[in-house]
Parts: C-alpha cells; structure tokens; sequence
C-alpha cells in the first residue's frame, strides 16, 4: 500500500472507527434483518459520543415458568394454591450470580472498571456510559444516528453487534442496540371523552354505549331480559344468590381496572342502587387506588364515564357486601389530551402492584419505556408531579380488565415482557381476567381503526386479527353472550352478534380467534384439537409462530387467515349486551364484552370469599381449573363471531372461539372450588 493510500485510510479511521475483524471467540447476539420506512440510517455515531449502555441479564428461570403456575393453578397438583409469595418470586427470576460477574469480569477485561458500572437493585442489568469507539470495540459493532421521520428524533443503533460466545446465555440484550423505539403511532390517537374515537390502548366499547329513553323495568321482572339486562337478570343467568356474608374478608376486595380519565359520579351509583339494588344503600361506592396521578370521582355529570359505570354497577350487585378498589392508571393531562400519541397501557398498573416490574428486564425491555409509556414527574401544568409508582398497592386476588387492543400494533418485547407478569402475578393467588374484544375476529373498519377498510391483516385485508392482552396464555378471556329477542334468561344465551345499525354504529360480536404469537398452552390443547377434530372451521390455515410483531405482516402468503398454531381466545364468557345503567344521571342501555368481564371477575371475587371462608387460599390462576372441569360453565353452542368478510367461527359444543368453554353456573362453581384444597 502506498503512501497516500495509507494516509487516506487513516484520516478515513480519524473521522469514524475503523471497523475491526469479529475474533472467533465472539457470535452474533442480535441482528436487525429490515428497518422500517419511517427510519433512516444517518452518520456514524462520532467516536467521542457519550453513549449511556444498559447489559439487560437473562432472568433465571424463565423457560421454567409455565410449570411453576401450573403446580400451584392445576387441579391435580399436590401444590394447588399454595402460591408463593412476592419475595419467593423475585428470588427465583432474577439473574443469577454467576451472570452478573461472568458480564462484570467481561467489562472490566476490555477496561470498562468496576466504578463505572452500575448494578440495578433487582440485579435485572448492568448500566454504564461508554464512547461511541468503545461501544463499537466492544460489541464488534458499527454505530449510526437513525432519524425517524415522523417526530424527528434521533437514536444510535446498530444493524448487529457481538458478544463472546461464553457470555451468550447470560446476557437477554444490550441497548443500544438494534432495536429503534420512536413513539409509535398506528394513524390512531386517544381521544376525549364524548369523541366519536378511541385509542388503541382501549377496546372502543363506546361504541356499543347507548343514551335513548327506555321503559323501566321494574325490579324482580325477568319478562324483559331479552332487551334490558338487568341485576336480577344476571343473577337468573348464572344462579347466583344474594350474598349471605354479613362480615367479608377485607383483603377480598374486588379490583377493577380503568383507564382514559374515567370518572364515576355517586350521584349515578345511588339510582342505579335505588332503582335495581335496594339491599345496597346509597353512598356505597368503591375505594380508589390511584396511579400516578389517576383521577377519582367526580361531582359534575357531564364528566362521568360510560366504562367505569358499567363496571361498578355490574360488579356491586355479585359482590355487596364485598368491597370494590378502582386502580385508576395515569393523570388527566395524559388521559384527556386529544393529540396524546401514548399507545399502550398496563405497564403502570403493574409497577404499582409489583415493585419489581420497574425494573425487570426481559426480551429487551427493562421497566417503563419512555418512548410507549407516559412519563413521570410529567411536566404538563397540572400533571402528576411524583415519581412513577413502584409497588405501592397490594395486587387484588380478582382484577377486572375492560381495555386492550391488537396483538399486531404492540410491540412484541413490550407485550412478551408483560405477559411474564400476568404469570408472576397467578403465582401468587392472582386471577386476571380480560375482555376479548367487540370486533369478532378482526378489529373495527376505518374510520374506527387503522386497521384498513376491513379492521383485518394481510394485503387483502382477509387475515383474521386477534386481539392484546388476550393472546397472553396467563390470564382469562371473558368473551360475550346475549339473551336473544323473544328468549328468555332459562334458555341457553347464544354467542353475542349486533349488526351495524341494529343498534350500534358498527358490527358487533364477540372478540376470539387464535394468537400469532403464543403457541396453544398445554391447558388448551385438548380442548383446541376437540375444536379442530368435530368442528373444523371451513377457512384455510397457516400454521406460524412469530417471534416478532413485525413478522406479522407477512402471515398468510399461502392464503391461510387463521393460525392453527395460535393460544385460542377466549376462555371463557358472560352477558355483554342490553346492560342496564345510569350514566350522567340518565338510564342506558350499554353492551361489550367490557361487560362480560366484571360480570365473570365479580364471581369469581364471590367464590374466593367463600374459599377464604372455609380457610382456603384464594383461586389464584382460573384456566387449568376450569379447562378440566368445563361442566361447571353453560356450555354456549349457537351464533358465531364476524368479521374480515367472513361469518367468523361458530359457537360449538365444547370451547369454541367465539365463547370459550362457556358461560358461569355459579351452584356448579362454588361446589368445584370449594372441594379443591
């Protein structure tokens, strides 16, 4: 090489770093295959940049997971509820020692030293600041700014970086990395109150929420519940009796979870109780546990929530005397912001009822995540002005979760990352049950979604699109039913269907179908290949399990629009349409499967108070029990769920995904639960 070839390279290595040979010791630990169209690769990351790194450790344990909550969920376990505790399960995820030196020991060889690296207190990751030279020595890696062009923010990242081989099964990720996370948004944003919009951190039920004049029915009238479902209704349905216990557990308190600024006004609670629950006095209303910064009550009744009305007024007359908590998540500033991009939810619940969850790490995400999440102290004049609240509420034994979105618009480490939470949480004795969804198999058509004129997957817009949360094997899918017109409450209910107009401005029916990201958990694969073997669906299949949201896209080449694969949802269901309340002082009638699901929490918070009355732990994780003893539900055998242009799968004999394994049969479910230990 001549002269001036060897000058050029040197001044061509001063103004960036010359890339290096990966040595034979080190292996690719992540690889970025595409980037998407709102990025672009600037320049290379200057060599005195200050780059703040985060070694994310493998939790231990994790592969394991599974069969801990089945020990203590399944029936035929010797260790059926005997859940362990918060300390027990900290202890057994966290990294283990020797991942936390052999990472230290790596550092500190390539001359990181020991005072400038940071463990955090769960031991979930390493933290320190390096110079955009040592970060690409490091990791064998070529750093660049990536511009995003939609808010244009910058990030460093890499296509692919290395680790030593030795090292591979300790470490989960290294940010920054290849992962490039801008606020995301799907063409939708939250929306106020009252708007004729909602945001994909909420299943739109407002949609189903009606306001016309009805005739009263009058209290212990079944006549009328082909067309208002009422408290007495709903006790019909399931068998439930008055609540006989005049002293219950306090620490059986019913939690229920809301969102997007909901407030509830007593004045509402006190006509409902005065006109449908006599028994339950006026004033009765339900403890808050706010969240950063989560409103309460409100006295003005133009501010009250259709969502949050539901919720408590069907959940008070199953539980009285048992008492309510709200866990209201996030400030009005957040909530109420018609131009707030914020799209996902739940993290902040969970950091309140677990502490450790601000600071887990797992598939890449380690706490809140500052580009999905809301931030706090937010600055906004008004917002909540605390740090983010880190395991300052007890997790109830029953919560009650009415809000969610689609599986495919949630990043994938974000909603893996939870799911493991929901999990954590059933081993301690705590039941999470979600609604399915309004959409049947797809979601809402634009303009009510981003989701394309058919609110379904693929370039035809034919893909079945299933639904988040609900994909996640760990927690229980309440779908919908209904008393059809001229059918009465001692009939069997069939799968709920409204077309649009007749009376809600789109289709409704009940959210199910198959997950592209969760395999069928070892719970459901009888109850799934009953399914498939006597009641085949007449829709060509493919059978894939991405392990990236991104991937999704891509399902169905082969013309396939359902996956045979995928975690089967829902799990279970209960009445969702025709709901009698009272919202901003007025009688409604409302309807979603954000109303099956206090319905079906709400008796299962009934059968914890009776186990806890007979000694008992609380029922904790609801699926293998009820998946091996599904005579205890109202099997649902008629109607089916619509959408992406087809009929939608049909309500069967058995689980189907439409309805689950059926409905409550509260005499039947009491009896079960009570023999187990």
């Amino acid at each position: 090489m001549g002269w001036k070839a060897r000058l050029l390279l040197l001044i061509s290595c001063a103004a960036t770093i010359c890339a290096r040979a990966v040595p034979e010791t080190h292996v690719v630990h992540e690889k970025r295959n595409s980037i998407h169209s709102r990025w672009t690769k600037k320049f290379r990351v200057h060599p005195r940049a200050t780059l703040p790194m985060r070694i994310g450790l493998s939790q231990r344990n994790l592969g394991n997971a599974h069969k801990y909550l089945l020990d203590v969920s399944d029936p035929d376990s010797p260790n059926y509820g005997k859940h362990w505790t918060s300390e027990q399960v900290i202890e057994v995820f966290r990294p283990a020692t020797e991942s936390v030196e052999a990472v230290r020991e790596w550092l500190t060889e390539f001359g990181i030293s020991a005072k400038r690296v940071t463990l955090s207190e769960n031991k979930a990751w390493l933290a320190f600041n390096v110079s955009g030279q040592e970060a690409e020595r490091l990791l064998h890696a070529e750093f660049y700014e990536y511009e995003d062009s939609v808010t244009g923010g910058k990030i460093p990242g890499c296509d692919a970086y290395h680790v030593p081989k030795k090292l591979q099964k300790h470490i989960d990720y290294i940010s920054p990395g290849i992962k490039l996370l801008a606020p995301f948004t799907s063409g939708r944003s939250k929306k106020k109150r009252g708007t004729n919009g909602g945001g994909p951190v909420k299943l739109p039920k407002k949609y189903h929420r009606l306001s016309y004049p009805m005739k009263m029915p009058t209290t212990g009238n079944l006549s009328n519940c082909d067309s208002i479902i009422t408290p007495d209704c709903i006790a019909a349905l399931y068998q439930i009796p008055p609540n006989k216990i005049n002293h219950p557990n306090p620490a059986n308190t019913m939690g229920i979870y809301e969102s997007e600024a909901q407030y509830y006004t007593q004045q509402d609670l006190n006509l409902f109780f005065a006109n449908f629950t006599p028994n339950i006095p006026n004033g009765t209303h339900p403890a808050l546990a706010s969240i950063d910064g989560g409103p309460g009550p409100t006295n003005r009744l133009s501010d009250a929530g259709g969502e949050v009305s539901l919720d408590i007024q069907l959940a008070f007359p199953i539980v009285y005397p048992q008492s309510i908590t709200i866990y209201q998540e996030d400030d009005a500033v957040y909530e109420l912001n018609p131009n707030q991009t914020y799209t996902w939810g739940f993290n902040h619940l969970l950091d309140a009822v677990d502490g450790s969850y601000c600071n887990y790490s797992a598939y890449g995400e380690t706490g809140d995540d500052p580009n999905l999440d809301p931030i706090y102290p937010d600055p906004a004049p008004g917002g909540y002005k605390g740090q983010v609240q880190c395991g300052v509420y007890k997790p109830p034994n029953v919560i009650s979760i009415s809000y969610g979105g689609q599986e495919v618009h949630v990043p994938w480490a974000y909603q893996k990352r939870q799911c493991n939470e929901y999990l954590k949480l059933g081993l301690q004795g705590v039941s999470v049950l979600f609604a399915s969804g309004d959409a049947g198999v797809g979601n809402y058509p634009a303009p009510f979604s981003a989701d394309g004129p058919t609110g379904c997957l693929g370039p035809q817009g034919t893909i079945f699109n299933p639904t988040w949360p609900n994909n996640c094997p760990w927690i229980t899918n309440v779908g919908a039913t209904k008393v059809y017109p001229g059918h009465t409450v001692f009939e069997p209910e069939s799968a709920v269907y409204d077309p649009a107009g007749h009376p809600y401005a789109v289709d409704y029916s009940s959210g199910g179908g198959f997950s592209n990201i969760y395999s069928v958990p070892d719970y459901q694969k009888q109850a799934v290949q009953t399914y498939f073997g006597e009641h085949n669906p007449p829709y060509p299949y493919y059978s894939t399990i991405v392990n990236n949201t991104d991937l999704i896209g891509s399902l169905g080449a082969d013309g396939g629009i359902y996956n045979r694969l995928g975690r089967g949802i829902p799990d279970v269901a209960a009445n969702g349409d025709n709901i009698a309340l009272y919202n901003a002082g007025q009688f409604q009638l409302s309807g979603g499967t954000s109303a099956s699901t206090p319905i079906f929490a709400s008796v299962v918070n009934r059968l914890n108070e009776e186990r806890l009355s007979a000694g008992k732990s609380p029922i904790g994780f609801l699926n293998p029990v009820l998946y091996k003893n599904p005579e205890v539900l109202n099997d649902i055998t008629n109607g089916t769920n619509p959408g992406c242009g087809t009929v939608g799968f049909s309500a069967v004999k058995g689980w189907d995904p439409v309805t689950g394994l059926g409905t409550p049969n509260y005499p039947k479910m009491l009896e079960l639960f009570l023999k187990l230990p």
